[in-house]
């Protein structure tokens, strides 16, 4: 089997390779990527070794990826992963609709002349956010949760949100890209044949993860507490009651494993820590306290575009279709991050955060 990774230089991307040459005896894998993020040469000279075959190039440029070699499936792992891109200075529109929807029809195109399979990776930012700010919470030891005095909708359960949850906009720039990019992966299925798997993952996170608060909170917060930045609980009363689950993306690599096995099937679903790896900024801090020191964030009620209180997705259709289960637990997902603050305090210098 030969599979095309694109972003193979991130986070998910990088675990992905990994996992597959660990678990597929001889598998071949070219890896695609444009290197603009700052950090992701780190992971080029490690993936080299490992005898993955890199290539420079950008998605957006449909002659860069007509000129890849075959291979029997892609698994698109490429995108401008903040969920305020587009509107906070750094990246445009225009930018972030080129590179998360343009490079998925450009690999589209690339899996069809080929009939190779396709696997996006998307994001629990294409549920609505106006509907996950309805939801009724309440707030208990330091994290808001479900209120059980109250009615829940039907697609909404103490699991979490399930794959029927309301997609309305608004979602964010960044997660219509996303959603766009299903829909149209969903049709190329219909239309052509493409055998089609789309994992809505949750929070990623793990040692070696680039960026800002906005496209990996956990790993984040944890460097930037150790370096003693200043840190904000943004909105929702300033206190620090929003909930996330966290994702280990060998548990990703995982279950795209088993989807790569599966080629016939293809379909939808959540893939994320779930409840019993969900945590609120306020016990992260508290976590971050007990191993690094003090460091209290400042409380800042104000409002920033596209933030939820609560949001931890529902993995039941991924554990009933392939058995699959997160089996790295968060308080082993944290210590590992820490490890990696104390070999790299420099980090977030170095990843441009």
């Amino acid at each position: 089997m030969k599979v095309l990774v694109s972003g193979v230089c991130g986070l998910a991307g990088s675990h992905l390779v990994r996992c597959l040459l660990e678990s597929h005896e001889g598998i071949e894998i070219v890896g695609l990527d444009n290197l603009a993020r700052q950090g992701s040469e780190t992971n080029r000279l490690a993936l080299k070794r490992l005898g993955v075959q890199l290539v420079h190039g950008d998605l957006r440029m449909a002659s860069d990826v007509e000129a890849l070699p075959a291979v029997d499936w892609v698994i698109d792992a490429a995108a401008q992963p903040s969920v305020l891109a587009g509107r906070d200075g750094k990246t445009s529109a225009r930018q972030l609709l080129e590179h998360n929807l343009l490079g998925t029809i450009n690999l589209l195109e690339y899996c069809r002349s080929l009939r190779a399979g396709f696997i996006l990776l998307s994001t629990s930012r294409v549920y609505s956010i106006a509907v996950l700010g309805q939801l009724p919470l309440a707030p208990v030891s330091s994290m808001f949760t479900l209120d059980p005095a109250r009615p829940w909708p039907a697609d909404v359960s103490a699991a979490g949100v399930t794959e029927a949850f309301s997609t309305a906009a608004p979602i964010s720039l960044y997660g219509a890209t996303k959603l766009a990019s299903e829909c149209l992966a969903q049709e190329y299925a219909a239309g052509f044949g493409v055998p089609v798997w789309i994992n809505r993952c949750g929070v990623l996170a793990g040692a070696g993860q680039f960026g800002t608060a906005e496209q990996g909170i956990f790993s984040y917060w944890l460097h930037a507490h150790a370096a003693r930045r200043t840190l904000k609980y943004l909105g929702f009363g300033g206190h620090g009651y929003q909930v996330r689950d966290a994702l280990h993306p060998r548990d990703l690599a995982r279950l795209v494993d088993m989807q790569l096995r599966n080629p016939g099937r293809g379909g939808l679903q959540n893939v994320s820590g779930g409840q019993q790896n969900s945590m609120s900024l306020a016990q992260l801090t508290a976590w971050c306290d007990d191993r690094f020191g003090p460091n209290a964030p400042l409380a800042d009620g104000s409002d920033r575009p596209y933030d939820v209180p609560w949001l931890i997705l529902d993995a039941t259709l991924a554990a009933n279709s392939f058995d699959w289960r997160p089996s790295i637990e968060i308080h082993a997902i944290l210590e590992e991050i820490a490890v990696h603050v104390a070999e790299h305090p420099d980090w977030l210098e170095r990843c441009g955060a």
